[in-house]
């Protein structure tokens, strides 16, 4: 299985840091926030990695990670001509995929679990896709979802809904299958202008193909100075406990 990692974007929530500098190279504990998603997808044993991007930001991923080998990674990285949503991103890692199940994660979300039970499970799934669900405290601020418990099967998704149907976000993280590069194809831009990854989830679950499984430990949204700053402090304080960092 491949890893596809969307970094690109305009960071207007994290100004003026984000002028001068791509929001995934800001750090996040002792490493920059783009670190924080290889490591997770290596340890789940996936190390071909597509790291999309603007034109003008690649290079600055090629510097910071020129000895991919120190990582034990392949990356490669695309370029994303506007920074047109989620979907239109991910529309452009169509050849790297060739055929296989890939893992997509937005590079600004950072969270505690290890993806490999995650990854497992979904290479057993027959098709479809899958997502990774969060409860979180404040559903209005997220793209919510209505689960059916009993077949592990998601009913629908509504972004920032005014009356949640449940508590549980949908994350940045997501598995697919080849049938989503032709889900893309079939939506049209939202209200914004971007293609929007729900639109594609929306298709799997017309389909009755979207799975999810939740996330157990802590995950962020590090798109914001706030949740910037406590991502730092939450990874300080896992890498404390797990590995004795000072």
């Amino acid at each position: 299985m491949k890893g596809v990692i969307l970094a690109g974007g305009k960071g207007s929530r994290l100004a003026p840091l984000t002028k001068i500098f791509n929001k995934h190279l800001l750090p996040v504990g002792p490493y920059p926030m783009i670190y924080w998603s290889l490591f997770k997808l290596k340890e789940a044993g996936i190390v071909d990695v597509m790291l999309i991007s603007q034109e003008e930001q690649i290079p600055l991923f090629q510097k910071l990670l020129e000895d991919d080998r120190e990582l034990g990674m392949n990356i490669v990285y695309q370029v994303q001509p506007e920074a047109s949503g989620i979907s239109d991103g991910l529309s452009y890692a169509k050849p790297f995929a060739q055929g296989e199940k890939f893992v997509l994660m937005l590079g600004d979300n950072v969270f505690e679990d290890s993806l490999r039970p995650f990854v497992d499970v979904f290479r057993q799934q027959e098709s479809g896709a899958k997502v990774l669900l969060k409860e979180v405290a404040d559903p209005k601020r997220f793209g919510i979802a209505e689960i059916d418990p009993a077949h592990h099967r998601i009913l629908s998704i509504e972004e920032k809904p005014e009356h949640p149907t449940s508590s549980y976000c949908v994350t940045g993280i997501y598995f697919y299958d080849q049938d989503v590069f032709q889900y893309i194809e079939e939506i049209s831009p939202s209200d914004r202008g971007e293609l929007e990854i729900t639109d594609v989830n929306n298709l799997y679950i017309s389909n009755s193909q979207l799975t999810y499984d939740m996330l157990k430990g802590w995950w962020i949204d590090a798109g914001t100075h706030e949740s910037l700053h406590e991502a730092s402090t939450k990874m300080f304080e896992t890498m404390k406990e797990k590995e004795g960092y000072e």
